[in-house]
């Protein structure tokens, strides 16, 4: 199975609760607010924090009104930058992530659809908008998009009752 680490998750997690505080105007939250609206450990959260604003995704704040907020707008923060902040590079095989990574490189017969899919996936990620992760899901039935990986990269196509995800 292929996903991402649980901080990772969380980190995504804490930046939406920023995000919905953000475009609601309720301004700056410290680590325990941010930590029971997630239902999260506190040290956890503080680490997720630390490293979120360490990586220029968020302002800390100092005082007894202090606090997180976003450094910028969430329309600007993609998932995938989120995900190589806290995960490193997204890449499914070794030979995503760097050339020479695997020694198996010059070989390989199917090193160049795996990077095909590995920009995919990356491409995918950088679309996605922290803001888009804050609106609700459309209703079974709805005028959902997919996106499809087809042989000349991601297409978009309309959701149906057909369709799978």
């Amino acid at each position: 199975m292929l996903r991402m680490s649980r901080i990772t998750d969380y980190g995504i997690v804490l930046l939406t609760h920023l995000a919905a505080a953000d475009a609601a105007g309720t301004g700056v939250h410290n680590a325990r607010e941010l930590a029971e609206r997630a239902g999260l450990p506190l040290p956890v959260v503080s680490k997720i924090l630390k490293a979120l604003t360490r990586e220029g995704f968020l302002l800390s704040h100092r005082g007894a009104r202090g606090g997180y907020a976003l450094a910028r707008p969430a329309e600007s923060i993609s998932v995938a930058a989120v995900i190589d902040a806290l995960e490193g590079p997204i890449a499914l095989t070794e030979c995503g992530t760097q050339p020479g990574a695997c020694d198996r490189e010059s070989s390989c017969a199917v090193r160049e659809p795996w990077q095909q899919i590995n920009r995919a996936v990356r491409d995918t990620l950088e679309q996605v908008r922290l803001s888009e992760l804050l609106a609700p899901a459309p209703a079974c039935g709805g005028a959902a998009t997919l996106v499809e990986l087809t042989p000349g990269g991601l297409a978009a196509a309309p959701a149906t009752s057909g369709s799978r995800a």
